[in-house]
Parts: C-alpha cells; structure tokens; sequence
C-alpha cells in the first residue's frame, strides 16, 4: 500500500528509509501520537509515545504558557486541510511549533500510527531525529505504568483522601469525613427513599408521597415518563400515573433517588472538553446496567433497581471531585482531554492521590447508601474485582467498554474478551445486539438527560 501523498511529502527523503506494518504487529511503545494545543501565544503540538500520559502542567511551566487542547473544530479543519482523518505524529503536516518528549528519543525505532488504514509507518529513531531536528525536547510525560492506581484495596480509600486534602487543600483533617470535605448531609428526599427501600410494607402511595413533597422532582419524573422513550399510552399527568402506568415502583424510587444525590452537589462550570455531560453519562450507564442485568441468568441475576441506580449514580465522584479540589478540577479536565487513550482513574491518581471512584464511595458509605450501590462505584474500573457484590461492579465496567467501542464518549475503553460474559453468564450475541439497539436510541437517551439537568 501506497502512502498517503501529503504524508509522503512531510517525511520528505526520509519516505525512502521507512516500511510499513500492521499496528498490531508494532510495540505499543514505539508507537507516537501528536496532540495539538494553544493558547494565547499560538499554536504548538506535542509529540509524545501513544501509551504515556501527557502532563500538561509540567508542560505549561516549563514553557511559561497556559496551552490546552485544542478546540475539536480547529483540529478538525486542521485534519480537512491535511485531508486526513487522524494525524500522525509528523511535525511538518502543520508547520508548527513543536515539542517532543524526550523518552521518544530513547526509543530504537518509532512507528506513526495511520488510523484509517490501520498501519503504522516504521522508522528508525535516527532518521526520526533528523526529521524532527528544528522540534524542541522537554520532559513532559509519565509511563502510566509508573501510576499505580488503588483499584482493590477500599479500606486504604479514606487514608488516601486524607493525604490528597493535605496535600491540596489545607483543611485540618477532622474525624468526620463530611465535615473534612465540606458536603452537604444526605438530601432529605434521599433520605426518605432509603427509608422506603427498607421499609418491606413500602406501598406505591408512600413513594408518590416522596416524589410530590418535591414539586421540581415530581415535575421531572411526570416529564421522563411522558417522553418518547417509554411511548406510554395516553397522557401521563400526575407522579402516581408516572409510576403506576409507565415507569413503575422500583425504577421510579431509583429515578427520584439519582436526581435527588445530584442536586446535593453543584454542577461544575468546567467540563472536558469532548465528553458527554454528567446527565448524559448517567443515563447511558444507568440503561446500560438495566439491560446487562435483565439478562443475567436468573438464580445470578443482580437487582434491577440497584444496577441501574449504580449506573446513574456511577460518575458521581465526578461531582464531588469539582467540590472538594476547585483549583485542581480545571487541571483534571484538561488533562482528560490531551490524554484520551488514558482512563481517568490514573489522571487522578497522578494530579490528586485520589480517585473519582475512591471518593464517591467514601460519601455514598457515610450516607449508607445500599453496599450494592457504593461498592459497584467503588470497583467499576477493575474488572477483575470478585468481592461482595462484584457483578454490580462489573456490570458497570462491562456497559462502560460496550458504549465507548459503539462511540459513545465515556472516555478511555478496552477490549471484552469472552470470558467476561460468560463469568456474568451473558451471551455476547444478545447483549451486543441489545448494545446496539440502545445506541440506535440516542437521541431518546439526550432528551431523557435533559430532563434529568436542574433547571
């Protein structure tokens, strides 16, 4: 196969040295990627390897700037201009500035991704270098296999967060954990729902009660039901028609709960920047954890209610992390975005000590939310986790990397090998059929986050 011209052109006499493989067949850590960023000064692009987390702020101090991604339609014309999809990592497509990490030059060899062709241009670092010569070189990025990242062990969670406040905020660091973060206790709502969960005589009328002592919630749950996702028959005009007709006992109770946490916490100004919005992503995970354990065989079958609450409460932390880290939340978001291919749990680690996930769970324990729920958050990143309640975590791992692989942006996403459906006892055929049905209903599933966003 033939390279693209304009990529001919940008390797110049270098074209000649260089042969081309399969990705697959090349080491990830040869393999380089290009982010571009500017700020006030101008355009600059970053070339680091593809798997290393690109540190941003070391990268700003260093050059005295304040760079962040660029914005998603420049890149785009940027890539028009170039006529390609994805830009390899090659300097002179631009014309800019650019900065290279200096472990790129340790490398014997590099390979530069072509994402549509599914190649990888081979090139021996010499002729990289020389390539490259005008390109300045800094040390701005972190092996993420230098970031260990406390995915098993809860019981060191509430030591970690404390260590992360001292680090960060400068709070005394009291006995109760609400008082050392500032939250609010649990919503009074939340907190009659909880009661209700327990409550083995809990009839439909009690929770109608709930819901309507909340005028802004009854409003959103009359709206959810009334949307075109349910197609209810009829007109749906009152909280007991909502749940009696529509949506039912235990799906409303979950609904009301979700709305009800995500209105304890304000909702960052901030957001990085090529993500769905929290709402979104609650709901994407929420429907996703309910179909995932409707088809769980039944003897294993996790509570329907409480996988789809983990799912709607599963980026809680998110929220939370916004409150407790102010000046740093900035920083998160923008790391989230020049480092993609990374999950979040190991940017957060790296900038803060602490996870999204570490400290939802911590909250949701001091408010005794359901263990189902808090450990579901709490382990929703390790597949690999097989204690109490382990399928609700799962469930949520497993419906993360089904949505991000149909394009949904969640963040970073990995391969499902087989054996993760039949440890759930799932059949992979259904669920990806199902999986691709519920993506077909998008835009059901952003009219139903709309209704979910505090007006």
């Amino acid at each position: 196969m033939e390279l693209p011209v304009v990529v001919q052109q940008a390797l110049g006499e270098s074209a000649l040295g260089v042969s081309l493989r399969s990705v697959s067949q090349v080491k990830p850590g040869h393999l380089l990627r290009m982010v571009l960023l500017n700020d006030s000064q101008g355009n600059l692009q970053a070339i680091c390897r593809r798997d290393d987390l690109l540190d941003l702020e070391a990268l700003n101090k260093s050059l005295g700037r304040d760079l962040r991604l660029m914005q998603r339609r420049e890149q785009v014309r940027v890539r028009q201009r170039a006529g390609l999809q994805e830009l390899p990592a090659l300097p002179s497509l631009t014309g800019w500035p650019t900065v290279i990490d200096r472990r790129v030059d340790q490398l014997e060899c590099i390979a530069l991704e072509l994402t549509e062709q599914g190649l990888a241009i081979m090139m021996p670092i010499d002729d990289f270098q020389q390539l490259t010569a005008k390109a300045d070189r800094d040390d701005f990025a972190v092996e993420t296999h230098s970031i260990s990242v406390n995915l098993d062990n809860h019981s060191a969670d509430r030591d970690q967060l404390h260590s992360a406040l001292k680090k960060f905020t400068g709070l005394r660091i009291q006995q109760r954990l609400e008082d050392t973060l500032e939250l609010p206790p649990l919503p009074e709502t939340a907190q009659r729902i909880i009661h209700l969960r327990v409550n083995p005589n809990a009839v439909m009328g009690d929770l109608v009660d709930v819901v309507e002592s909340d005028p802004s919630l009854a409003a959103q749950v009359v709206s959810w039901a009334s949307s075109s996702f349910y197609a209810a028959a009829g007109q749906v005009s009152s909280v007991h028609d909502a749940v009696s007709r529509v949506l039912g006992f235990d799906l409303v109770m979950n609904l009301a709960m979700g709305l009800a946490l995500g209105r304890a916490l304000k909702h960052p100004k901030d957001h990085p920047d090529g993500y769905v919005d929290y709402w979104q992503q609650a709901i994407w995970q929420a429907q996703s954890a309910g179909i995932l354990a409707s088809l769980m065989p039944r003897g294993k079958r996790p509570l329907f209610g409480l996988a789809y609450l983990a799912g709607l409460l599963h980026n809680f932390g998110h929220l939370v992390l916004a409150q407790v880290f102010p000046p740093h939340f900035k920083l998160v978001c923008r790391s989230l975005e020049v480092n993609p291919n990374i999950d979040s749990s190991v940017i957060e680690h790296y900038l803060l000590g602490i996870t999204r996930e570490q400290i939802a769970a911590q909250l949701m324990e001091n408010w005794g939310m359901p263990d189902e729920v808090t450990l579901a958050i709490r382990y929703q990143k390790n597949p690999a986790y097989d204690g109490p309640h382990s399928d609700y975590a799962r469930i949520l791992w497993l419906g993360r990397q089904l949505l991000t692989s149909r394009g949904v942006a969640l963040g970073a996403g990995e391969p499902v090998g087989d054996e993760v459906f039949e440890e759930l006892g799932l059949d992979r055929e259904a669920v990806e059929s199902h999986f691709d049905e519920l993506v077909r209903s998008k835009d059901s599933i952003m009219a139903m986050a709309g209704m979910m966003t505090p007006g």
